[in-house]
């Protein structure tokens, strides 16, 4: 994995606005498809992006519902969908009259019609978890290397403890029997990932966002305790990959709300460092979580490990100033040293900012980065 040595490298999350629309119905797709990637590359590339992907264009920009078909052992369960959990929360109840406009317009983001479902299908394991999107996934890493070559690349999966919440357990005799299971069919993910020499990215949204949903109520130790026996279950998936070939991206949901009860950095970086992985992906750029730059004047960063902090974020459609964009790497690299720090993003941008926005924001983002660069490195 590449390090800021002599510059602040830039990256971002995974999701990219699509540059022209895709049907996935049309007869042409595939060559859409190839079509979009090669477009993508090219964008982040004349941006100035560092490392890339391919906008999550193959997995038709939803970071979830990708994954409906890729494992064996589930059923869907008729008549639920999977917005039980997701919908409560201390948050929801406090902003209640918010949220409830939300509902009425449909959408907390920028939503192209029909990008991302409103509501997902809530399945039950019944049988033992097996996976089998082997060609699915040979696709999405074809497309992808044809493109970049020997460029610096990054493919993004998702970790168990974030599917979880949306498939409940009816065959494993315990939850962590169940954890681990879940982890070893994903292993067969990431080790495609990573043998294709790709940098694998993990995506944890829900593992810290379930604190507002059942960590209050439980306390933080016995939160705590669940979300690292998770990383541990994640960990089992990621043995034989090695930590400089994977990305871990942590956040809180990131939807457009309030984010009034999320759980604070500090009492939650001990078990994202938990994680078997070289880099950490996190917020820092939105309002919520922006001053928690200062954990890392007492958190010690591992030997060897990078940060990945967001310095441009999805949670608004103001632009950020370059100026502002190099204050932000500036206050990381102080504390963890500037080798160790990449620019990145908050969230994904597809489905959740417009496509205009989205490139202003990846352009003002390189150029804060090299503002920091002149500053930090000469």
């Amino acid at each position: 994995m590449r390090r800021s040595d002599g510059r602040i490298l830039t990256t971002h999350v995974g999701s990219l606005p699509q540059l022209a629309p895709l049907d996935p119905a049309a007869a042409d797709y595939p060559a859409q498809l190839r079509a979009a990637v090669k477009a993508i590359v090219g964008k982040q590339r004349a941006l100035g992006i560092d490392v890339i992907n391919e906008g999550e264009y193959t997995k038709g920009g939803n970071w979830l519902s990708y994954l409906d078909n890729r494992f064996g052992g589930f059923e869907v369960q008729p008549g639920q969908d999977g917005a039980l959990l997701q919908a409560q929360g201390r948050d929801r109840q406090e902003f209640a009259d918010f949220y409830r406009y939300a509902a009425e317009k449909g959408t907390l983001f920028y939503l192209p019609s029909g990008f991302i479902p409103a509501r997902r299908p809530r399945w039950a394991c019944t049988g033992p978890i097996t996976y089998r999107a082997q060609a699915e996934l040979k696709r999405e890493i074809d497309l992808l290397k044809a493109e970049t070559g020997t460029d610096e690349a990054f493919l993004t999966s998702t970790a168990p403890a974030s599917l979880e919440p949306y498939r409940d357990n009816a065959f494993y005799k315990s939850e962590e029997e169940y954890l681990y299971a879940f982890a070893e069919a994903f292993r067969e993910e990431y080790e495609a990932i990573h043998q294709a020499g790709l940098i694998v990215q993990v995506d944890d949204a829900w593992l810290p966002a379930l604190w507002d949903r059942i960590g209050i109520d439980m306390g933080l130790d016995a939160f705590r305790r669940r979300s690292f026996m998770r990383v541990e279950a994640l960990n089992h998936g990621l043995r034989n990959i090695p930590e400089d070939r994977i990305r871990y991206h942590l956040c809180w949901g990131s939807w457009h709300g309030p984010h009034a009860f999320d759980i604070e950095m500090k009492d939650f970086v001990d078990i994202m460092l938990r994680v078997k992985a070289g880099a950490y992906s996190f917020e820092a750029a939105n309002a919520r979580h922006e001053h928690e730059y200062e954990v890392w004047e007492t958190i010690k960063l591992p030997a060897g490990k990078i940060i990945i902090p967001g310095v441009i974020t999805h949670s608004t459609d103001v632009i950020e100033h370059p100026r502002l964009v190099a204050q932000r790497i500036e206050r990381f690299a102080g504390p963890v040293g500037r080798e160790n720090v990449i620019a990145g993003t908050d969230c994904g941008f597809g489905g959740r900012s417009h496509p205009q926005i989205a490139w202003a924001k990846l352009d003002a983002l390189a150029k804060g980065a090299a503002i920091a660069s002149n500053a930090l490195f000469r």
